[in-house]
């Protein structure tokens, strides 16, 4: 199948593909004339591909799921579920603080033992600095 038409399929444009061939992610075969021959198979890994991302997964970390033999797939793969399972955390944590200040009684926000404990307990970014 020509890349034109692997491209239409998955919703992707044509240089997106070629990136991830050039990457090593997913390799099409070659025709003799040296255009990319997708097979369904590639089809199959280019889903995955995309589920993959889906998920936060980079195209380094992409490539060592899609091939099993890789040492560190399942080291991989453990990574971005304890990432998926911290972000879960952090998200029912802010839903919990944010159902609270709908029904928050204190005048303001900062007598409330419950709005300043959670906010206590994001983390500030890097590039923000608290001033003495």
């Amino acid at each position: 199948m020509k890349i034109g038409e692997v491209a239409r399929r998955l919703g992707v444009a044509v240089h997106v593909l070629r990136h991830w061939d050039d990457a090593g992610v997913v390799v099409p075969d070659r025709t003799p004339s040296g255009q990319r021959d997708y097979s369904e198979e590639h089809i199959h890994r280019l889903r995955v591909l995309r589920a993959c991302q889906d998920v936060g997964m980079s195209l380094q970390e992409i490539r060592q799921v899609l091939h099993r033999g890789e040492p560190e797939r399942t080291g991989v793969i453990e990574r971005q579920l304890h990432r998926i399972r911290t972000q879960r955390a952090q998200l029912e944590n802010a839903e919990r603080f944010l159902v609270h200040v709908i029904n928050c009684e204190h005048d303001l926000l900062t007598r409330c033992a419950m709005c300043t404990g959670y906010a206590a307990s994001v983390p500030l970014r890097e590039n923000e600095h608290v001033t003495p």
